[in-house]
């Protein structure tokens, strides 16, 4: 049954919840100067390209889809990584089409992904003003000084609707919870009566918005409880582990010493934090091999950090997947990153080190309170961390993830694949089976 449609500004609200919380408004301002920059002109120079890019630029350009979206399960998109955690899908199903916005930043996968027009989201601007000025009244200066956030979400729920209106898909299947986009196409589910199902990807947090999907696949027991904080929960929810991992969970890290260190960055960790403790740990520790990635997402200058540190390794996050990655490591060292997760589930030590100091992301998903990883909150500590783990790593480091990871150690382990797609039909057949 269609839901009520809501007025424009409580959508607002829904489709901007993370973008108004404290600990958005918090973050650095270099994290924040990648993503909304604190300068309205330079926001506002950044709306105006986005208008004449995606929006004006969308009109002339043809829509050429690879597949039939018409009453298919649509798996929606909005980054590689949301691809890598549902293609598997789309290899179980023959209904399954893979589906992202016109414009939509898939990274290796751009070429290969079904598109949904966004040519009359330009019809929905003259609701800006008004929108902005209500969110004002609602939120105070924070929408202000997000006002290119508001821009960039109007019309997404007005064009979705049309599209599935025209497509009449048979349930839509969301990898992201919390971008305006997929806030946007939740909404128009509802409005539409459109069976919705949601597959996590990656750790989640306390900060996402209700879970209020149809049926949910959750990783394990630590994104049930954080969801449960978040609000009610809306429909089914199985746990059904992590199906992105499946295929390395046979090739965990064995090694009895660490050797190799791998440390993953993103925008959140300062450039010059980052090279100090570089340096500081390849002078400390020349016997270890150092290698550096930074989240696909970082479009910072690096090239003073490599002339810096001449030895240092790299990791291109565009090319090599994040396990792979982690087979190449024996430790891991980073801030507020699933990757912590990944690495545990493979045996490699992780270790929780902060790069930056705001209180409100510390240990911002819980990693190192529940014990998953080890915490070191200095250089030397860190050093002092990975010396201990030259000598010994433990074999066993795995079996702390079960709380995150609801299949390990059961007969499920390394088939959340089989059993994901599984539940999924089931539901499927439940609530819109087949003529």
């Amino acid at each position: 049954m269609p839901a009520r449609k809501l007025p424009l500004l409580s959508r607002l609200r829904d489709i901007l919840q993370l973008r108004f919380t404290d600990i958005f408004a918090a973050l650095s301002p270099a994290a924040l100067a990648d993503i909304s920059p604190a300068n309205p002109l330079k926001r506002l120079a950044r709306v105006l390209g986005y208008a004449g890019l995606r929006l004006v630029g969308n009109i002339s350009r043809p829509i050429n889809n690879r597949a039939d979206l018409r009453g298919n399960v649509w798996l929606y998109v909005v980054s590689a990584n949301n691809y890598d955690a549902l293609a598997f899908l789309a290899e179980a199903r023959t209904d399954a089409v893979l589906v992202a916005g016109q414009g939509k930043n898939i990274g290796r996968y751009n070429a290969v992904v079904n598109r949904l027009s966004l040519r009359r989201k330009l019809l929905y601007y003259w609701q800006f003003p008004g929108a902005l000025w209500g969110l004002w009244r609602q939120v105070g200066p924070r929408a202000l000084r997000f006002f290119d956030f508001v821009f960039y979400a109007i019309g997404y729920y007005e064009v979705y609707r049309r599209a599935l209106r025209h497509y009449r898909p048979r349930a839509v299947v969301f990898s992201n919870d919390h971008n305006d986009d997929t806030r946007s196409l939740l909404l128009a589910c509802r409005a539409e009566g459109v069976p919705t199902a949601y597959v996590q990807h990656a750790s989640v947090s306390t900060n996402f918005p209700p879970l209020g999907f149809d049926l949910s696949l959750l990783e394990g027991q630590d994104a049930l409880d954080k969801y449960r904080q978040c609000g009610p929960i809306a429909g089914q929810v199985a746990l059904v582990g992590m199906p992105k991992a499946d295929a390395y969970l046979s090739r965990r890290n064995t090694a009895a010493a660490v050797r190799r260190v791998g440390l993953a960055c993103n925008i959140h960790d300062p450039l010059p934090a980052l090279t100090e403790t570089l340096a500081y740990l390849l002078l400390e520790l020349p016997d270890l091999t150092f290698t550096l990635r930074p989240h696909p997402s970082d479009g910072r200058d690096f090239g003073p950090l490599q002339r810096r540190l001449p030895g240092l390794q790299w990791s291109d996050a565009r090319a090599e997947n994040v396990f792979d990655f982690l087979l190449r490591q024996d430790a891991l060292v980073a801030a507020d990153t699933s990757t912590h997760l990944e690495a545990t589930l493979l045996n490699v030590a992780s270790i929780y080190y902060r790069f930056a100091a705001n209180p409100l992301t510390d240990d911002y998903y819980g990693y190192a309170a529940r014990g998953l990883v080890a915490r070191a909150d200095t250089p030397a500590a860190l050093a002092a961390e990975l010396r201990r783990l030259a000598a010994h790593k433990p074999t066993d480091l795995y079996r702390r993830a079960a709380y995150y990871n609801a299949t390990l150690g059961t007969p499920d382990e390394g088939r959340s694949r089989e059993r994901t797609a599984s539940l999924l039909n089931d539901w499927l057949n439940e609530i819109a089976p087949t003529t």
